[in-house]
């Protein structure tokens, strides 16, 4: 099992355990009924990619390659139109249509808009030990400007530490069973995010950090929650091969020419069937 699988398996018992109830929430499911949750506040994971530690969950299939994918839409195309998330493969994001054919002034049009992929490469290169290489994709005026979700996974942080480079996300709120629990999707991607920028700028993957404020498991997500604890007991029980890794290829060393064929994903062998989860939107 991997590191993500034991952070899995705790943080559904610390849910479970001591888990608070939501009031009038916002999401509501695709039949109106509104999507309550059980939460915990200020969630903290850390995996050393450099030790082999990659934030991956073999419990249940992860959607790696939609995930990276839509890093690039978002750090490397910088768009937030929908039909151009389309084109790069990744539909998850039509729900939230503000009825333009955006998601709003959210993610990859604030990348945009403050050229903030551009300016953190050229910081790394040219003051690798600054303590100022800080992404947010938290604007205010952004979020006043258009309706749309609010970012989720908004702000990264990313310090030299020799030939290593490490990074910290913050994520405001999170669905912890389909998206930005341990080895899930957000970590997955943003963990890619640090192979993609350390080889552009000639750094190691050093240590990945996932910090969550607010993390949920939904309400018609509990029974998906008992199966995957009941995987991990099962997999306890047996002896674990190699722990899975994704890694760039040697040739890749462009950020903004990087492609999904860059990504090389090793000894991933998750536990099937896939759960499926319906979604609060």
């Amino acid at each position: 099992m991997t590191k993500a699988d034991h952070y899995l398996y705790q943080d559904i018992r610390n849910i479970q355990k001591n888990g608070y109830k939501d009031v009038n929430p916002r999401p509501k499911y695709a039949d109106g009924t509104p999507a309550y949750t059980i939460s915990v506040n200020q969630v903290f994971r850390r995996y050393d990619l450099a030790s082999g530690e990659f934030p991956l969950l073999t419990l249940r299939p992860v959607a790696i390659k939609t995930g990276i994918r839509e890093i690039f839409a978002i750090y490397q195309k910088g768009t937030h139109i929908l039909s151009e998330m389309r084109d790069l493969g990744i539909g998850w994001w039509d729900d939230w249509d503000i009825g333009d054919g955006t998601i709003g002034h959210r993610y990859g049009y604030t990348v945009t808009q403050y050229d903030l992929m551009h300016r953190l490469l050229e910081d790394i290169k040219k003051d690798p030990y600054g303590r100022r290489k800080v992404m947010s994709l938290w604007q205010e005026d952004h979020l006043r400007e258009t309706p749309g979700l609010a970012p989720c996974a908004f702000l990264t942080m990313w310090n030299v530490r020799g030939q290593y480079l490490d990074m910290t996300l913050i994520q405001r709120s999170g669905d912890m069973l389909t998206a930005s629990g341990a080895g899930g999707i957000n970590e997955v991607q943003y963990a890619c995010l640090l192979l993609m920028v350390a080889r552009h700028t000639g750094y190691l993957p050093g240590v990945f950090v996932h910090f969550v404020q607010n993390e949920q498991i939904y309400d018609r997500h509990f029974e998906q929650a008992d199966e995957l604890i009941r995987r991990y007991e099962a997999m306890e029980k047996k002896e674990s091969g190699s722990d899975p890794v994704i890694l760039l290829k040697d040739t890749a060393d462009d950020f903004f020419k990087m492609t999904i064929d860059d990504f090389e994903i090793r000894d991933y062998d998750p536990v099937r069937p896939q759960l499926k989860f319906e979604l609060g939107i």
